[in-house]
């Protein structure tokens, strides 16, 4: 008996599998993107309520005790011209230039960290806020410079040497392990700057320059405070526009080529953008030191890996700086410390942490 013929596979039904297959990882993708997205949101609402939480509180601690319904009256104007000048005057602008100094910190070292896919790619590792710090007490003791006019410096001096890490990392391309290498010689060169320049000082003109070597939000004034309003103002929403084509470069640089994005020019620019939000807060308040360094780590976290969490990094800068700053004025009774060196204290562990954890799994670099 004759075999029955065996009739070819349709072409519908022989597509229909790959389709089906095709169309199925097409929409994990979405999904996992809008899960990403709707966790990220639900993310930066808690760390927001945090911040207006604690800051709240900040409000109502000082040598004047004042309660939370005095401080909210205060903020619509129906205080008393007292509690209205405690507020308005002393701690609401700390509180300001803590929080914004915090956020900018932690969006810039959440976007270098990307850039250079290396965890200790932090400004305050890779010598930017030691650059700061040695250009502010150079234009104060030698100088004489104050108010704008040293912040402006400080501002400047920070992108120049920004600039001379990213052109002394570069070797057809910039790779993150040589980026650190070259930030940390910048470091310490900086660091032996103000060594030498704090020898030759006077006592007082040392005094003057504490808020370049620590960091500190006890000198911020009111002209400080509006520069670097205005700066945030200007530069969040490009850090978080140039946050699509950063993610593309987490691909690799082909794939990231055949999406439509330039790496070197997107590097460039995440960079220079990152530099400038922590030229802006160490202009104000100096190198107050590892809080870029923890809050990109820690938001990723919160977040799952492969997330670039820009949002969520400044929202928990601005929460570390508010909540250093508060230990900093309040956990030694009668002495105000530099918050600079409370962030330190906490964020001191955390490298040594980082460092030992990344030798234990082959990951030195």
């Amino acid at each position: 008996m004759s075999a029955a013929p065996v009739s070819p596979p349709s072409r519908a039904g022989g597509t229909s599998d790959g389709g089906t297959s095709a169309a199925g990882t097409v929409d994990a993708v979405r999904s996992d993107r809008r899960h990403g997205r709707s966790r990220a949101l639900r993310v930066s609402i808690v760390l927001a309520v945090l911040v207006l939480f604690v800051a709240a509180v900040s409000l109502t601690l000082g040598a004047v005790a004042v309660s939370p319904a005095d401080v909210l009256a205060a903020l619509v104007g129906r205080a008393d011209r007292l509690t209205s000048f405690v507020i308005l005057e002393l701690r609401l602008p700390r509180l300001v230039a803590g929080a914004l100094v915090g956020a900018c910190l932690g969006l810039s070292g959440a976007l270098i960290q990307s850039v250079a896919r290396n965890p200790l790619a932090s400004p305050d590792i890779i010598g930017i806020t030691a650059a700061a710090s040695a250009t502010g007490s150079v234009a104060l003791i030698w100088f004489g410079l104050t108010g704008l006019a040293l912040s402006g410096i400080v501002l400047a001096g920070t992108l120049v040497a920004a600039a001379a890490i990213y052109l002394l990392a570069w070797r057809r391309g910039v790779s993150g392990y040589r980026f650190v290498l070259v930030g940390i010689g910048i470091a310490a060169f900086c660091a032996g700057i103000v060594s030498y320049v704090l020898t030759r000082a006077d006592l007082s003109d040392v005094q003057q320059a504490l808020v370049w070597i620590t960091g500190s939000l006890n000198s911020v004034d009111p002209t400080s405070l509006l520069v670097l309003g205005i700066g945030t103002v200007l530069l969040v929403p490009c850090a978080l526009l140039i946050g699509r084509p950063l993610g593309a470069l987490s691909l690799g640089d082909d794939l990231a080529a055949g999406l439509g994005v330039r790496p070197e020019r997107t590097r460039l620019l995440v960079v220079a953008v990152a530099v400038a939000l922590a030229a802006l807060a160490v202009a104000v308040a100096g190198p107050v030191s590892f809080v870029a360094f923890l809050a990109a780590p820690i938001a990723r976290r919160l977040l799952g890996r492969g997330s670039l969490a820009l949002i969520p990094s400044a929202l928990l800068g601005a929460l570390i700086l508010v909540v250093s700053d508060i230990v900093a004025q309040f956990a030694l009774p009668g002495v105000v410390l530099p918050v600079g060196v409370v962030t330190g204290i906490v964020g001191a562990p955390y490298l040594l942490w980082l460092l030992a954890r990344t030798n234990r799994i082959g990951r030195g670099g």
